[in-house]
């Protein structure tokens, strides 16, 4: 696996994609189809029952072929096969990388510091299946013997944005019987909300930290504790709390039964824990055959990334158009926009996916890296995005690079209602592509009876300049194993980057500074007499003022 400069840093490929980046600019899209009609016939790849049009993006076929000589260069199929060998890849923490361990189906011994670690993910996974049927069987009841009807879900990053996401997503799947909430924010209204209508002697809480010191975790498990104990008795905290944790001192601490203790490795980081025990609450919300599904379309994708030949590989290729995008574009900004409002979280998700794990600013041996890396990734359900934010990806001054998910079928079987979000999908992709001219825009307004200078006045307002690169991924259904197979393509084409920019994608030290500042700050907060910074004392001198 490459650990050196970056193949295009100084070579006769950076030199002809930086040349093919000038010629595609001057082109434009328009120009890009028609030298090219039949775009789509080679600029489009599906694979695992997902289809990847990038026929939209500005790039031709001679960009392509360079950039399949990138990824050659950059070693990214050996990178994949370092990391499902369980090498150690992430350097800083001398870890193997192995969240593909948890859905692998193939049963064959993967050893690890001595440890087969499926066997180990077996046995984990047997335990939670018994632990679920339990509990959705009524097997498990609360301490007054009332069967659990919600589950309240207590974590931050990692351990909530993957379970929320898959929740929403697969809410067509999810047992009525049994209603999944989440808290994750450290101000406490979530709790507060949910308390005030939930029944203590009905909710299971499931407390999600690996280390069981996660500040804002442990303030809200703390706060849940409180409520089951004044309401049900103490007795009562070892029948209404289960915990994803490695740390066995902090749970008999705080009283979990150890039937309901799962556990976490080393080698799997927050942000690729959906399909861990740290998928609990998913599982209960879905049941185990489905979170079955959605480990077998993980497992699908993970066998395609590995033998797919890099030009029909589908996280190869959205690694390299993100770099090529990033890079050669110059593009700071990359948007999420499903057209299901069940994938709502989806781009949520992917904020923490791509940006903690490739917002890095040095190569894996420690130099600073002088090529710009992850962009900022952002996005909505994209009807919705349609009346707020595509304005000024339409007309903005900059361009932003996008994905757009569709699925061909209704989730909640409105057909007639999800074809009109088929239709604006499509229509959005070839505006963002197009664009609007100005003199189309004078012949639509003279068209309409503007007069020659009305219309010429008007007609600069109406201009789309087009050449926005998009993507569109497309399935059948948004069913568990779709979803499965979504995100691992996405953590996949995460990797892909890391491998083409040379950073290490599974460390996130940059998160660590914000929190021990808060620890320093915390009991100034709390009016201790702790010294701080002339411009902290005063602010928190006029908060104090404020809430008395």
């Amino acid at each position: 696996m490459n650990t050196t400069r970056l193949p295009f840093a100084s070579t006769a490929l950076a030199t002809r994609l930086s040349d093919h980046a000038a010629r595609i600019t001057a082109l434009g899209f328009r120009g890009l189809r028609a030298e090219d009609p039949n775009r789509y016939q080679h600029l489009s790849v599906e694979a695992e029952g997902v289809l990847l049009d990038f026929s939209r993006q500005q790039i031709d076929s001679a960009v392509l072929t360079d950039l399949l000589a990138l990824a050659q260069a950059s070693q990214v199929s050996e990178g994949f096969a370092a990391m499902f060998r369980g090498d150690v890849i992430n350097p800083t923490e001398q870890r193997s990388v192995l969240h593909s361990a948890l859905r692998d189906q193939s049963g064959t011994p993967l050893l690890v510091a001595g440890d087969d670690v499926r066997a180990l993910v077996n046995e984990e996974r047997a335990r939670r299946r018994q632990f679920v049927q339990a509990v959705t069987s009524g097997e498990r009841l609360g301490a007054t013997g009332s069967r659990i009807t919600d589950v309240i879900n207590i974590g931050i990053g990692g351990s909530d944005l993957g379970p929320v996401m898959a929740v929403e997503a697969l809410k067509s799947y999810a047992n009525p019987a049994m209603t999944v909430h989440f808290v994750s924010n450290i101000d406490g209204v979530q709790w507060a909300d949910l308390s005030a209508r939930l029944h203590p002697a009905s909710t299971l809480i499931v407390i999600c930290s690996k280390t069981f010191t996660t500040l804002e975790t442990l303030s809200n498990a703390t706060l849940a504790r409180a409520w089951i104990v004044e309401r049900l008795g103490e007795a009562a905290v070892g029948s209404h709390f289960a915990a994803v944790s490695v740390n066995q001192s902090a749970m008999n601490a705080f009283g979990i039964a150890p039937h309901a203790r799962f556990a976490l490795w080393d080698w799997v980081g927050g942000r690729y824990s959906l399909w861990s025990a740290i998928g609990l609450s998913v599982e209960l919300a879905i049941g185990s055959e489905n979170f079955d599904a959605l480990l077998q379309g993980a497992y699908a994708m993970d066998q395609h990334a590995q033998a797919a030949p890099l030009a029909m590989n589908l996280p190869v290729l959205m690694g390299l158009l993100a770099v090529w995008n990033r890079h050669y574009l110059q593009q700071t900004s990359h948007a999420v926009l499903p057209y299901n409002q069940r994938l709502h979280r989806f781009p949520a998700y992917l904020q923490q996916l791509s940006m903690e794990s490739n917002g890095k600013r040095v190569r894996r041996d420690g130099t600073p890296v002088d090529y710009p890396t992850e962009a900022v990734l952002w996005g909505e359900a994209g009807s919705n995005g349609q009346h707020s934010f595509f304005q000024l990806l339409h007309q903005g001054t900059d361009a932003v690079s996008m994905d757009l998910l569709l699925s061909a079928c209704s989730s909640v079987d409105l057909q007639d209602s999800h074809e009109l979000a088929i239709a604006n999908a499509l229509a959005q992709a070839e505006a963002f592509a197009l664009g609007y001219t100005e003199s189309e825009a004078l012949a639509e307004l003279q068209a309409k009876g503007l007069s020659k200078s009305a219309a010429s006045a008007l007609a600069p307002h109406k201009v789309h300049l087009g050449n926005r690169p998009s993507s569109l991924l497309l399935f059948a259904r948004l069913d568990p194993a779709t979803l499965g197979k979504l995100v691992a393509l996405y953590e996949h084409k995460v990797f892909v980057e890391s491998v083409l920019w040379d950073i290490n994608a599974f460390d996130q030290w940059g998160v660590e500074l914000g929190k021990q500042l808060a620890d320093r700050l915390t009991p100034a907060v709390r009016g201790q007499g702790v010294a701080v910074e002339p411009s902290i004392a005063a602010i928190l001198a006029r908060l104090s003022h404020w809430n008395r």
